[in-house]
């Protein structure tokens, strides 16, 4: 039994890198027992190679060097999967917009179904993963013979990224489907850390009136160090761009810390943070279903708040 994971690639201003969610991915594969494969794909990637050689449980690398797989056009992605996962006993990638965007091919070409966001193994073939927004978790067993799974990485502690020395093998296989081509992208630069691997994240909801009330929570993260979240509900009210939507339709985090401010505590923002390890919740509605799941609540104004709160940091 050997597990094939598809690395998740980071694209910088010069060169690529792992993403963190690709440790929590292999964290998953190791539970399932066998040899680790791990698939680097993109353009110009060598380096990236020899980084994921060093990734702890790793026995083999392979990397599909080709402009046709640059920015992870699934179109050209897929196929190369495809053509690897005869081999395996799983295909795993983390639940990233990558992963959720090549692997419904992969598992569409293979006819196979798909096992979505895992937060558990449970066996070889049976896994958990939550439906309903997280309100509950179905046990699924596969009987497929190539097993596609995306992995929740908040579920999974990641393996180190050091310690490794796996062999690197080249593939020469390159796919170009001719049916997408990249064409531009804007890169939002920021000081603070990724809302997705932050150890510290501070959230605002519709509590704060408008965008420009987000200030008082970026002095506040620059304070601790923390990413900026919001809750679907700012975001749609346009106080602030949807790439900090925390959520079911946003990103998933399980930070160290995660301060929610004016949010409510809807259902759908609740499966995006509850795993998180400590819970603060600011709101003056003591009602808020935000109340259930912190770990800390203070019932009153944020706007009081939070300002006392940087005074005391």
């Amino acid at each position: 039994m050997t597990v094939l994971v598809v690395a998740d690639l980071l694209q910088g201003p010069e060169n690529a890198a792992v993403a963190p969610a690709t440790l929590n991915t292999v964290a998953a594969a190791a539970k399932i027992g066998g040899d680790i494969h791990v698939l680097v794909a993109g353009q110009n990637v060598g380096g990236v190679a020899e980084s994921a050689a060093k990734i702890a449980g790793v026995a083999k690398v392979l990397v599909a060097d080709n402009a046709a797989y640059a920015h992870a056009l699934p179109e050209n992605v897929a196929p190369l999967i495809v053509e690897l996962a005869k081999g395996y006993s799983h295909v795993l990638a983390p639940a990233t917009s990558n992963g959720k965007n090549i692997l419904p091919r992969v598992a569409a070409l293979l006819d196979v179904d798909q096992i979505s966001e895992i937060i558990s193994v449970e066996s070889a073939d049976t896994f958990k993963r939550p439906i309903y927004a997280g309100n509950a978790i179905a046990t699924v067993q596969s009987s497929a013979a190539v097993k596609v799974i995306t992995v929740r990485t908040t579920g999974f502690d990641a393996v180190p990224a050091e310690g490794g020395a796996a062999a690197v093998e080249a593939i020469a296989a390159a796919h170009d489907a001719g049916q997408s081509a990249f064409v531009a992208e804007q890169l939002a630069q920021s000081d603070r850390p990724d809302l997705s691997a932050a150890k510290v994240v501070v959230s605002g909801g519709r509590g704060l009136g408008n965008g420009d009330n987000f200030k008082h929570l970026y002095s506040l993260a620059d304070k601790l160090g923390a990413a900026v979240g919001a809750s679907r509900a700012a975001v749609d009210a346009g106080f602030v761009p949807n790439d900090m939507q925390v959520g079911q339709t946003g990103k998933i985090v399980a930070p160290q810390l995660y301060i929610a401010v004016g949010i409510s505590g809807a259902i759908q923002h609740l499966a995006g943070m509850k795993d998180s390890k400590v819970i603060v919740a600011i709101n003056k509605d003591e009602e808020a279903p935000i109340f259930q799941v912190a770990d800390y609540g203070l019932v009153g104004d944020l706007f009081e708040a939070v300002p006392q709160l940087q005074e005391l940091l």
